[in-house]
This record gives C-alpha cells, structure tokens and sequence, in this order.
C-alpha cells in the first residue's frame, strides 16, 4: 500500500512541477512584439558586457544591469553584446533575445 501511495504522491508532484513551470512561461502579444520592435530600433542603446552571463531565457541578469522602459509595456530592454535583450523588471530574467 505504501508504495502505490508514494508512487501515486510523485506522480502529483511530477505534474504539479510542469504546471508551474508552464505558469512562468510569459507570451508577448504580437501587438506588443510590434511596438517592442519599433521602439528598441528608433531608441538603439550602447551594448554592455555582462561576464559570465549567457543570453538565455530564464537568466537572470545582476542588477547592476541598467534596464531601459519601452512606452505601454510592461517589459524592459538592455542591449548586451550586440543583441537586444527584452528582460522582466521584476526579476531581471531574461524573457526573450532579439538578434
């Protein structure tokens, strides 16, 4: 009995992880993806170097990072070796990369 319940209890805690990961995942509106485009090339920004930090989504970037506000969106961007790095300002992850 005790090993039907705990195999049972991990499979919960299997899907109940996918559904929090699935929680995080963030979706930009193709409008927003519009005026986020438009914007960061009319406002080019200088390219930073960031050590050690890779360009994937989820990264956190340090906050010594300074995060730079697109008009009616939620969203932040920096440039960062040459590419354009929307990031969420609350968590300073890295929520898409443009090239």
């Amino acid at each position: 009995m005790k090993l039907h319940l705990s195999a049972a209890a991990a499979a919960f805690l299997l899907l109940a992880g996918a559904g929090v990961a699935a929680a995080e995942d963030i979706i930009i509106q193709p409008e927003q993806e519009t005026v986020i485009r438009e914007y960061v090339k009319k406002q080019p920004l200088a390219s930073v170097k960031v050590p050690g930090v890779e360009l994937n989504i989820g990264t956190a970037l340090p906050d010594t990072v300074e995060l730079h506000e697109v008009p009616n969106v939620k969203y932040r961007y920096v440039v960062i070796d040459n590419r354009t790095v929307l990031v969420d300002p609350s968590s300073h992850k890295i929520i898409k990369v443009y090239d």
